[in-house]
């Protein structure tokens, strides 16, 4: 009996002006494909065709009341989809191109797919710095909608690899550049029409705001548990059991360490790798060490406890 084939031959291609070429017209075809950014691989798609968004979801097994963020050029590419308070206009005056992301009111006239936003009134908008996911959005002349490149609720993809382990077969093409320079996901902050700020997800970028839980999901990444791997993880280890797999930092030696040197900014361009490390391992659980809820460890911690969830 002859075995079910996936539906794609996932084709890995090294960052270049093919690989650009190529993927773009897979996205003029309503395909979906894996690009860097400098925060993790995103599945991109053009944001304002529905069918295209809605293969993103089928892709990733992701539940459609999860909105997606979507990636523009510029400033002026957004302000053509969302309304921009002076707040809004000055943050991402200051901080894009960049990990920030932006949830905005939604402009009627955006054109943006209501599947993108999951029916919300509002739009998480990004405008990324990574040369490959710049040049792609440059070739398709279009927003594109792009998640993390990764199934469901599973560890987020630093490198082509993660992408291809997680979805090879369901996706028709992963551009390749290498590992993410930032390891986490961007920062999430909705900015009322008076400016008001609110933290819906900590990131690279530390505001000094509070996270801000109404118990709706107005963005991404705000799922109780995400970023998950498939076997048990348990938080704050210092000395592990027989059984675990355990992710050092800092003065917790273990099978792997995010910083041996207690690095903030080394612990999380190294967290997503070390969890897909810890996950392939033979150990059948994974432990991690202590990592101080301060500045961007707010954020770390924040990715651990939903991985724990």
């Amino acid at each position: 009996m002859e075995t079910e084939r996936p539906p794609f031959e996932t084709q890995v291609q090294p960052f270049g002006a093919d690989a650009i070429s190529a993927a773009a017209a897979l996205i003029a075809q309503g395909q979906c494909v894996a690009v860097p950014t400098e925060t993790v691989y995103g599945l991109a798609a053009d944001a304002t065709d529905g069918k295209a968004v809605a293969g993103i979801y089928t892709a990733k097994g992701r539940p459609s009341f999860n909105p997606l963020i979507v990636h523009v050029p510029d400033l002026a590419a957004a302000e053509r989809i969302a309304i921009f308070s002076p707040v809004a206009r000055d943050l991402a005056g200051r901080l894009w191109p960049g990990p920030l992301t932006l949830v905005l009111p939604l402009r009627p006239e955006s054109g943006i797919a209501s599947l993108a936003t999951a029916g919300l009134q509002t739009i998480a908008l990004r405008v990324p710095a990574h040369p490959a996911m710049q040049a792609l959005l440059a070739a398709c002349g279009k927003p594109l909608a792009a998640p993390s490149a990764n199934a469901s609720g599973s560890i987020s993809p630093t490198s082509a690899a993660h992408v291809l382990k997680s979805l090879g077969g369901r996706i028709p093409a992963i551009i390749d550049a290498g590992r993410t320079s930032l390891g986490l996901e961007s920062t999430i902050v909705a900015v009322a029409e008076d400016g008001t700020l609110r933290l819906l997800r900590p990131g690279p970028i530390d505001l000094g705001l509070a996270l801000s839980d109404t118990g709706a999901i107005e963005a991404p990444g705000q799922l109780a548990s995400h970023y998950a791997p498939a076997k048990p993880l348990r938080l704050n280890v210092t000395k592990a059991g027989p059984d675990e797999w355990l992710i050092g930092f800092g003065e917790v030696q273990g099978d792997a360490t995010l910083s041996g040197g207690g690095d903030p900014a080394e612990a999380a361009a190294n967290l997503f790798d070390a969890l897909h490390t810890a996950e392939d391992s033979e150990k059948p659980r994974i432990a991690v060490a202590p990592i101080l809820a301060r500045g961007l460890g707010i954020a770390i911690n924040d990715r651990l406890s939903r991985a724990a969830a």
